[in-house]
């Protein structure tokens, strides 16, 4: 029992580890990163500025993961965020808890 708990907790630590390149990944894979970038503008904010803006705010997390299915606007300037029904709700959810980690 003792050494299967150890197991446990050593893949949960390489999980966890293997998620930020994993998540990237899903972001290239959504095509997220057509019109945003980690560290820079492109046509919508960049991924750390939007972590900045959100940092600390409870709701953040899932009014972000629906903003990103259904898309938005208003927020960031003129240029409206289209919908992406391509990304499904566990998937916007793992892209946000990722963008939101970005420092």
């Amino acid at each position: 029992m003792k050494y299967a708990l150890h197991a446990a907790f050593v893949m949960m630590l390489l999980g966890f580890g293997a998620s930020a390149g994993a998540d990237e990944n899903l972001a290239k894979s959504k095509n997220c990163l057509a019109c945003h970038a980690i560290d820079s503008k492109k046509v919508g904010p960049a991924f750390k500025e939007v972590a900045g803006r959100y940092a600390g705010k409870a709701d953040a997390e899932a009014m972000l993961a629906d903003k990103v299915i259904k898309g938005g606007g208003g927020n960031w300037g003129g240029m409206a965020m289209p919908p992406n029904p391509q990304v499904t709700p566990d998937e916007a959810k793992t892209l946000v808890h990722w963008i939101l980690g970005l420092k």
